[in-house]
């Protein structure tokens, strides 16, 4: 109904202009309403009526896929200190790995952040112990080597990986693991931990009791 009230209030603008000057009561201004819209042809009167609706990118909502080829059709990535922290750890932990295996590798780091064993923060999680050479969380951060991104494609494909897993768009592959290392180690802590599955070269683990306060 408001619809049809615009579109007439714009045909009279446009078609009867002395017929919205004349002040004779409600009534008879509805009555010149109608006139007028009786008058004006019906597709001229459809297409008024018609009112563009601003289309849905449906880019956006595309089903994930752990390909190449699905993050190269992502938007180019964005956001703040924690997307960053997020990012550069995927690209020094995981960018050799497979899409699926550094969506893997992200998804942990949020498993942390919802844990209360570990820093409530991306960043948080991501700096845990460094400073302390060898004993930080995540090797890069603590190895005593430049931190340098080199292969910027490779850290462009990464960023969204951070993006998409942040916004929630990845599902539970790990089924709430908190840790993980590469199948070409075999650390002691992973014998008490419980083994969840294995993405590309990654093995990973949650802690053998869960509850809704520590994970």
């Amino acid at each position: 109904m408001n619809r049809l009230l615009t579109a007439a209030a714009v045909i009279c603008t446009v078609f009867s202009p002395l017929a919205v000057q004349a002040d004779t009561g409600l009534r008879g201004l509805f009555q010149r309403e109608q006139s007028t819209l009786d008058a004006v042809p019906g597709s001229r009167l459809k297409s008024l009526l018609n009112v563009s609706r601003p289309k849905r990118d449906k880019g956006k909502q595309a089903p994930l896929a752990f390909s190449q080829s699905w993050l190269d059709g992502q938007p180019q990535a964005e956001g703040g200190e924690n997307w960053e922290c997020l990012s550069e750890a995927l690209y020094f932990e995981a960018r050799g790995e497979t899409v699926k295996g550094q969506f893997a590798v992200a998804e942990v780091i949020m498993n942390r952040v919802k844990s209360a064993r570990f820093p409530n923060s991306l960043c948080g999680v991501i700096r845990q112990g460094t400073g302390k050479r060898y004993q930080c969380q995540f090797t890069y951060t603590c190895d005593g080597h430049a931190e340098v991104i080199s292969e910027p494609k490779a850290f462009e494909r990464v960023s969204k990986v951070a993006r998409a897993v942040m916004d929630g768009r990845a599902e539970d592959l790990t089924k709430g693991a908190t840790y993980y290392h590469t199948t070409a180690v075999n650390p002691r802590w992973a014998r008490v931990f419980e083994k969840t599955t294995r993405i590309g070269v990654h093995i990973f683990y949650r802690n053998n009791v869960r509850t809704a306060s520590s994970d």
